[in-house]
């Protein structure tokens, strides 16, 4: 993959390049690490005025509308706890997060796809239990063979992941532009270093 890998996965809305709000919970945590919950300043300063978010920090930059001056939120707190999700969606972005960004054959980051361990031309399914991430040599190596047959072999078995190893896998993984106000509220939980 040519260029930083977290950008070719996230595609931003024009509107979150300039002033995005980072999106807390009820109980201060990110509503998601990756993507990170980010709204565009203009939906943060609606839900301001519809009194759904507390602001917790502020850009230096401001906004007028015919009656009134806004400084534009870089962090927001929901109102009301939004219960986190339990189920992992199988997609593919959520497949390389987590499997780390990396292919599960030789360990390589780039050019990345997705592998049957058993193949669908055998019977193999499209499930968590049964896809990798693969970089495109090992992928057009093991074709429609078993891994056994290919040689390979895994780095780790696929299986479901829960929603808070993929919460700990996303951290790992933070995305290109952290505003210095949004680093309190990111890692506060992480063990500290010695």
């Amino acid at each position: 993959m040519d260029g930083d890998f977290r950008t070719t996965f996230v595609r931003e809305p024009a509107s979150l390049k300039q002033y995005p709000a980072l999106v807390l919970n009820a109980d201060y945590r990110p509503l998601s690490y990756y993507p990170l919950s980010l709204w565009p300043w203009q939906e943060a300063i609606k839900a301001v005025c519809l009194d759904r978010v507390q602001i917790v920090a502020e850009y230096e930059q401001t906004v007028r509308s015919q009656r009134a001056e806004f400084r534009i939120p870089s962090v927001v707190v929901l109102k009301d706890f939004v219960k986190p999700q339990k189920r992992v969606a199988f997609t593919r972005f959520n497949l390389f997060l987590r499997d780390e960004f990396c292919c599960q054959y030789c360990g390589s980051k780039g050019d990345l796809t997705f592998d049957h361990v058993l193949p669908r031309a055998r019977g193999g399914i499209t499930s968590w239990e049964n896809v990798v991430a693969a970089c495109s040599p090992c992928n057009l190596r093991k074709g429609s063979k078993t891994l056994k047959q290919a040689g390979l072999r895994l780095a780790r078995a696929p299986r479901q992941p829960s929603a808070e190893e993929m919460q700990a896998h996303g951290r790992r993984f933070p995305p290109n532009h952290l505003h210095d106000s949004w680093l309190d509220y990111l890692y506060w939980d992480a063990e500290l270093d010695a």
